[in-house]
């Protein structure tokens, strides 16, 4: 049995599908549940990282934990959940982790996910972990203003990043899931090409049928807009990698293609596929 927690989201909801289509038993875990959000068939258990003790009963019998830490991990204390999860007898961890660990080593945004990777790494489990840069699905975040404006602000229109579908990220996950050969191994995450903000919202203006509108925000516009939301170090490095990306953070990474065979799928795909959020 795998279990799969963050199970609602972009990421482990596909995840969870797509291992159950593949005749594993799975269970999905997630704080809450919304309608739809799990599909029909799989067992759902809700429990919170940050209440390790939540995630005993699912954890006994499980063969392997795939872990998503939401707000980088400030508030979870792995070692407890590590061992939670050695109680109940699991032998390996995949973990959801950020390429800014690597490229952004001295960023405080990202120290809490640098010592869970650390933590994984030391354990008693077997273990694999990914790196997603940033989502094509970060730009739900642009669903009101189109919807009600066709309208899109946003920093830095003309940097371009290597955005990943987080579907790639689920099947990427699944395929580590089911396939012991990458145990040990580190893989970072991105999509085929430089996308700019301007050229994504073309994208979804081009899967919408109708034009969408791009206004240069400042950076403090987008940083004030951020902190509504977000703590003020995870504001600062996301920023910094939007804004002055390293080379490492624009290099397309070939993990995707070498875990699936294939080419990873290109922003222009998501947008086709979620464009129902953005009438």
């Amino acid at each position: 049995m795998f279990v799969v927690v963050g199970a609602t989201g972009n990421v482990g909801r596909t995840l969870a599908s797509t291992l159950a289509t593949s005749g594993a038993a799975v269970t999905a875990v997630s704080r809450g549940r919304r309608p739809g959000a799990v599909p029909e068939g799989i067992r759902h258990h809700r429990a919170d990282l940050e209440q390790p003790e939540s995630l005993r009963p699912v954890l006994a019998g499980a063969e392997a934990l795939y872990l998503l830490v939401e707000g980088a991990g400030a508030h979870v204390d792995m070692r407890e959940i590590l061992r939670v999860a050695a109680a109940g007898g699991v032998k390996r961890v995949v973990l959801q982790s950020s390429q800014a660990v690597a490229t952004r080593p001295d960023s405080p945004s990202h120290a809490p996910l640098r010592a869970i990777e650390d933590l994984v790494r030391r354990s008693e489990f077997d273990w694999t972990i990914l790196r997603p840069g940033g989502f094509a699905s970060n730009s739900f975040a642009w669903t009101e203003p189109i919807r009600g404006r066709r309208t899109v602000a946003a920093p830095f229109g003309d940097v371009g990043l290597p955005v990943v579908d987080p579907a790639d990220i689920a099947e990427v996950a699944a395929a580590v899931l089911l396939d012991r050969s990458h145990d040990g191994r580190t893989y970072e995450l991105t999509g085929p090409v430089l996308r700019t903000p301007r050229e994504r919202v073309a994208d979804l203006a081009a899967a919408l049928g109708e034009p969408i509108h791009f206004v240069d925000q400042t950076p403090d516009e987008a940083r004030e807009q951020m902190l509504r939301f977000m703590p003020p170090p995870v504001v600062e490095g996301t920023l910094a990698i939007l804004g002055t990306p390293t080379e490492a953070e624009q290099r397309i990474s070939p993990d995707v293609s070498e875990v699936l065979g294939r080419s990873p799928r290109p922003f222009a795909a998501w947008a086709t596929r979620n464009i129902d959020a953005f009438r």
